[in-house]
């Protein structure tokens, strides 16, 4: 157990985490890692580097401390000053019902303040609450320097006094959809229970237990076909949106779907930070992408400006992503993958002020980037195990790392598989430059993930049904600008690669991005690589005229292999996160587009034919377009 105390420092609401590791095991793939009295260090030759305390500056719970009073509701934001703004939420009101909001707000003091639901009657009573006694308000909370920390919502009955109804906080979201199938998920303040109509009783899917946290999966569905789906609650609250099954696998039925990666917080103030997310440019995203008619969204790491040192403090960032996303999330899937940014850490002290010796954080099955993602969202459950039983496993006879559940994964719309890779799993960040302890580099695939895509290009190549293969993994194999010193390039020195109980990898960064090429290029079906990281949009072709090595290159090249063919690499890594200009590196000459402006990536599927489209979600300019295929 976690024993947690509160206290207060400048104003902010803090969660120290005093940790007892008596009862929790290091786990053998970190080496040089001990703990005395309830914390934990790393002993080097020269230095003991002592724990930084893990500590939470916002979480969920923080803002979601809301009671009924005699005039609306009162709230309880722990130590924060500032602002609530507070609308009314009218559903049917349009396809996308959101907050309107009043024209007083009411102040925060000592973390506290109330909303008045009786003012907002007769021409402000929007939603008719005076006759029905109920109704949902949604509310923003911003602090003494205007920075926006939480939207959320909040359902209500009564005429006064108020009282706190039954609330669906988080949701719903489309996921994991198929042509026959689909998971509903969503999140209620109170442990209930929950169903799902389809088409008014057609059918109906019932939650298992009583929980606070929702999946329900829909099943004996048929392709390519439009559902309402009705969320009810046991108290009687009902919500409906509707959601469309993918074609018959294999169908040609013409189709688009979107991409964009590194969507976290960026500069210029107000809605570019919503906790952690640039709330506006990936709104007009998510907007743009539901006025294209998109299928799906795929967004690659990068969604939070993350790097915490605890779970909760990264579910506060990933509800605010999930948030903004929401409206258009009632409607069609995201899929979202890992980034650098989604680390989950242990920070230790070495002197350096701005970069800490950090590591990923255990027990993995609860506390790891790995796990805090997958219990943050809902994807595909098609992965490898783990590293465990690679030549890095330390002991076959016990679980040594993190899972790969629902951070890596595959799926298939139509006639086209999407592959999804973690090229930040395991993540060590300091492990670049300091080599204490261990873990793995930003933009390394190891082992047993390695073989898994190897399966599942192999899968997808033998399938009729399949026309069309897209990788997506966050890291470029080739960087054009922000990260030469990183990705699967590191200024090209190839003796960087992952760590497991001391031991290293057999193979280093450049050699596994040529097995990663090697992989695409034997498959006629794959059409590119998408790829993030680098806060800009460009696209090059990987052709064998380039040079793709350092100058004391002694090892095979991929370029003279017979297997050798062109295949587009697209960075989408301008979804709102602070821009990167363009980088001089030895294949720049194959950079056929490249910009800073904010992009969204459309990729219209037509039977063989594809052409890709990019566009500015701000202005609306359409910045790249190519026929692919």
């Amino acid at each position: 157990m976690k024993n947690i105390t509160l206290s207060i420092l400048s104003g902010v609401f803090y969660l120290f985490f005093s940790l007892n590791l008596n009862a929790i095991d290091i786990p053998y793939v970190y080496t040089d890692l001990y703990k005395k009295e309830s914390s934990l260090y790393i002993k080097t030759q020269n230095n003991t580097l002592p724990l930084i305390e893990p500590k939470a500056y916002y979480f969920l719970k923080q803002f979601r401390n809301v009671t009924g009073s005699d005039k609306g509701l009162k709230f309880d934001f722990g130590n924060i000053e500032g602002n609530l703004y507070y609308g009314f939420i009218k559903q049917k009101d349009g396809k996308y019902p959101q907050p309107v909001f009043f024209k007083h707000s009411s102040v925060i003091t000592d973390g506290k303040c109330e909303i008045d639901i009786t003012k907002m009657k007769g021409k402000y009573d929007t939603i008719d609450w005076e006759n029905t006694q109920s109704g949902n308000i949604g509310y923003r909370v911003i602090d003494k320097r205007g920075k926006i920390l939480y939207d959320g919502k909040i359902s209500f009955n009564g005429k006064g006094p108020f009282r706190v109804a039954d609330t669906i906080l988080s949701g719903p979201f489309v996921n994991e959809l198929t042509d026959t199938s689909a998971v509903i998920s969503f999140d209620t303040n109170n442990e209930i229970f929950s169903q799902i109509n389809i088409n008014g009783g057609d059918k109906i899917f019932f939650s298992t237990n009583r929980s606070k946290h929702h999946e329900i999966r829909l099943f004996t569905l048929k392709p390519d076909t439009l559902y309402q789906y009705e969320i009810l609650l046991q108290n009687g609250y009902r919500e409906s949106y509707s959601f469309k099954t993918a074609p018959a696998k294999g169908s040609k039925k013409p189709f688009t779907f979107a991409y964009i990666s590194d969507c976290r917080n960026s500069k210029g103030g107000g809605e570019r930070d919503i906790g952690g997310v640039n709330g506006y440019i990936l709104k007009k995203t998510a907007a743009l992408a539901a006025f294209k008619n998109a299928a799906f969204m795929q967004i690659t790491g990068d969604v939070i400006g993350g790097y915490k040192t605890t779970k909760e403090e990264t579910l506060y960032q990933y509800y605010n992503f999930k948030h903004i996303l929401e409206p258009y999330w009632h409607y069609m899937p995201f899929y979202i993958g890992m980034g650098n940014h989604e680390a989950v850490v242990y920070k230790f002290d070495d002197g350096r002020k701005w970069w800490s010796v950090q590591i990923d954080k255990f027990p993995f099955e609860s506390d790891s980037s790995e796990a805090v993602f997958a219990e943050a969202f809902v994807n595909f459950t098609n992965s490898p195990k783990s590293e465990d039983g690679s030549n890095l496993d330390p002991d076959p006879n016990n679980t040594d790392f993190p899972s790969y559940k629902e951070n890596v994964y595959s799926y298939t719309y139509a006639n086209t598989a999407v592959i999804v890779l973690n090229s930040d799993y395991f993540y060590a960040p300091s492990l670049q430059d300091r080599k204490y302890t261990s873990g793995n580099i930003h933009g390394y695939i190891m082992d047993n993930q390695l073989k898994w895509f190897q399966k599942e290009v192999e899968k997808y190549t033998k399938d009729k049904d399949i026309d069309h293969i897209f990788v997506t993994i966050h890291t470029p194999l080739f960087p054009n600008g922000g990260h030469g010193g990183q990705d699967m390039w590191y200024n090209g020195n190839n003796e960087h690669r992952a760590i497991a109980s001391g031991k290293k990898a057999d193979r280093g960064i450049i050699e596994r991005r040529d097995e990663l090429l090697e992989t695409m290029m034997k498959s006629p079906k794959v059409v590119a690589v998408l790829t993030g990281d680098e806060h800009n949009y460009n696209r090059m072709l990987i052709s064998k005229n380039l040079n793709l090595y350092p100058n004391n290159w002694d090892k095979d090249k991929i370029t003279q292999k017979k297997f050798f063919r062109p295949i587009w690499q697209i960075n989408d890594g301008a979804g709102g996160a602070p821009y990167y200009s363009q980088e001089k590196l030895p294949w720049s000459s194959a950079v056929e587009s490249f910009t800073t402006q904010n992009a969204v990536v459309f990729f219209h599927i037509n039977d063989k034919s594809i052409e890709m489209e990019v566009m500015n979600p701000d202005t609306l300019d359409k910045i790249d377009y190519l026929k692919l295929k």
